[in-house]
Order: structure tokens, then sequence, then C-alpha cells
């Protein structure tokens, strides 16, 4: 465990790409509820069907701003497909600040205050941002992302998820 945490440092510090794939039988997305911050409130359960991003991100990850188009463009390019995003703002993210970005962008996408941490901890104690796990239509995680990843290999990742019933 020790070497996965400074792994995972130097992976951060250093600003590199991190990605991990389940290999065997694939894990089961924790059963929550999002609440977004219009008030709508989604399960996991509900989100059965789709190929889903949870796209955990803070106002003050500089990766997780420059990210937000591209992960705007995949959402509207694929909604219509049975792609969805979900974005939770870390719990030390300051409401206002993230009410401000999701209206100043036009996120159109469910935007989720996780204030007391309950969602990064069901997700696996994420404490590390940008950090997105990529839900398949059966409710399974398929993978797990850290920090910048190869659009290409994501996007190819995402038509698989799609293709699949």
């Amino acid at each position: 465990m020790k070497k996965l945490l400074i792994g995972l440092v130097v992976v951060a510090a250093l600003g590199a790409t991190a990605i991990w794939q389940f290999q065997g039988a694939a894990q089961a997305a924790p059963q929550v509820t999002f609440t977004a911050l219009d008030g709508q409130q989604v399960t996991t359960h509900d989100l059965r069907g789709k190929v889903v991003l949870v796209k955990f991100w803070a106002t003050s990850c500089t990766t997780c701003v420059a990210q937000m188009p591209d992960t705007i463009r995949h959402y509207q390019d694929l909604k219509a497909r049975g792609f969805d995003t979900i974005a939770v703002a870390m719990a030390y993210d300051p409401p206002r600040y993230v009410k401000n970005f999701a209206t100043t962008r036009a996120l159109p996408f469910p935007v989720v205050l996780d204030a007391d941490g309950t969602l990064a901890q069901a997700f696996g104690d994420i404490r590390l941002t940008p950090t997105a796990i990529l839900i398949d239509r059966q409710g399974h995680i398929i993978k797990r992302y850290l920090g910048n990843y190869d659009e290409q290999a994501f996007m190819a990742t995402v038509e698989k998820a799609l293709a699949s019933s």
C-alpha cells in the first residue's frame, strides 16, 4: 500500500497520466445518490443502461478546469447515444465557486457538491483531482482515470462501452 501511495504522489507531482483498468470480474459502482445544484437527484441505479463518466474535480484544479471543455463536448456529442456525465465537486471546494463555475460555463450535465466527502469515499476514497470513473451500462466500473488521459484511448473505451448492451 505504501508503494502505491508513493507512486500516486509521484504521478501527481509529475503531472503524468495514470489509468487503472480492472482485470477479471468487473467492480460494481457504489450505490449512491447524486444531488445536483438544481436539487435534482439521481442514483447510480437510475443510471443503469447508460455509459456514465463520474468526474471528481475542483475549481482550484487547473487540470480539471482545462479538461472541462472536452468533458462538455464529449457529453454533448454522445448523450443521444446513452452517455452521461456527472461532475462531482470535492468537499473542500467552496460551494459558491462551484456554482459560479457551473453557471458561467453553462455546464450541461449535473454538477454535484460532495460537501461531506461521502461520494469521494464511496468511489474509493478519492483525494486527487481530476479523478474520473467510467461506468458501463450494467453499472460496473470499467476504468478509473487520474489526471490527464489520452483522449483517443478514452474515446475508444467509451465507444466500446456504448456499443455493448
